[in-house]
C-alpha cells in the first residue's frame, strides 16, 4: 500500500511538473521565435521549411532599426506618452484612492461604481467621438494620446488604490490626527508611503498599456506623423524593395521595445508581488 501510494505521488509530480514545462516552453517559444527570427537574414526568413536557429546570424536587422529616424522618433515619443501616463494616472489615482477609500463622503459608493463602469466600454466603442473631440478642440498628437489613455488607466489605478487604501488600519489616521496632522500630511507622510507596493503595481501595469497601446495612436497620430509612438512606426516600417515585408526589423524592433518592460518587471518584481497579494489575507 505504500508503495502504490508513493508511485502515485511520483506520478503526479512527474505529471505536474511536464505541464509546467509545456506551459512554459507555450508561453516562451513568441518570443523564442522573435528573437531568432531578429537575427535571420531576409534569405532565410522566407525559407521554407522554416529554422529553428539561424544558420548565419547577423545583426544587420537590429542596426537597420537604430539607423531608422521614424524608429528612434516613435521610441522617444513613447518614452513621454508612457511616462506621462503613468505618473498622471498615480497622482490623480492616489488622491481618489485616499478620498474613496479613507474619506466619508455622500456619494462614495456611486462614484466607485462608475469609475468601474467606465473600463468596460471596449477602445473602439469610444474611438470616434473622442477623435472628433480632439479635432474640434485642436489638441496636439501626443497630448491628445496622454489624456485618451488616462480614460482606461485611470479607472483602473482609483479602483485598486481604493481597495489598497481601504486595508490601511484606520488607527494611523486617527493616530496622525491626534498628533496635529491635517488630512494632506496624514496622506502624503504616513498612508502615501504605504503604498507603494500599489503605485508601483499599477503604474507598471499603466506604462505597458500605454507603451504597447495601438488603435488609439494610429488614429490619432495620423495627420501628425511625427507624433508617432513606436508601435505605429513599426508597423509602417518598409523594405528596402517594393512589397516587401521587413519581418526581420519588425522584429528586431519588438526585442528593443520589449527590453525595457522586462527591465522593469526585474527591477521591481519584489514590490509587484508585494502589491498583486496585499489584502489578500485578512487579520
Amino acid at each position: 500500500m505504500t508503495r502504490r501510494r508513493s508511485a502515485g505521488k511520483l506520478i503526479g509530480q512527474i505529471l505536474f511538473w511536464i505541464l509546467i514545462i509545456a506551459i512554459f516552453i507555450y508561453l516562451i517559444f513568441p518570443f523564442y521565435w522573435a528573437f531568432i527570427s531578429a537575427l535571420k537574414t531576409q534569405a532565410e526568413l522566407i525559407r521554407t521549411p522554416a529554422t529553428f536557429w539561424p544558420e548565419e546570424p547577423t545583426l544587420r536587422n537590429f542596426r537597420a532599426v537604430f539607423q531608422n529616424p521614424g524608429f528612434i522618433r516613435g521610441l522617444g515619443n513613447s518614452i513621454i506618452v508612457a511616462g506621462s501616463v503613468t505618473v498622471l494616472s498615480l497622482v490623480v489615482g492616489s488622491f481618489a484612492g485616499f478620498a474613496l477609500g479613507k474619506l466619508r463622503f455622500r456619494g462614495r459608493s456611486p462614484s466607485l461604481y462608475v469609475i468601474l463602469a467606465m473600463t468596460m466600454f471596449p477602445q473602439i466603442a469610444v474611438l470616434a467621438g473622442l477623435y472628433a473631440v480632439i479635432r474640434v478642440l485642436g489638441m496636439p498628437a501626443l497630448p491628445s494620446l496622454v489624456l485618451s489613455y488616462m480614460i482606461f488607466t485611470l479607472p483602473f489605478t482609483v479602483w485598486v488604490l481604493t481597495a489598497f487604501f481601504k486595508g490601511l488600519p484606520i488607527s494611523l489616521l486617527q493616530s496622525a490626527q491626534v498628533d496635529g496632522a491635517s488630512t494632506f500630511q496624514t496622506f502624503t507622510k504616513i498612508l502615501l508611503p504605504l503604498t507603494a507596493p500599489a503605485l508601483v503595481t499599477t503604474g507598471l501595469l499603466a506604462f505597458i498599456q500605454a507603451w504597447n497601446e495601438y488603435l488609439f495612436a494610429l488614429t490619432f497620430t495620423s495627420i501628425s506623423p511625427a507624433a508617432r509612438t513606436v508601435p505605429v512606426a513599426m508597423a509602417l516600417f518598409a523594405g528596402q524593395v517594393a512589397r516587401e515585408e521587413p519581418f526581420g526589423e519588425i522584429m528586431a524592433g519588438a526585442i528593443v521595445v520589449t527590453v525595457p518592460l522586462i527591465a522593469l518587471v526585474l527591477i521591481f518584481q519584489n514590490r509587484i508581488v508585494a502589491g498583486l497579494t496585499a489584502g489578500a489575507v485578512k487579520g
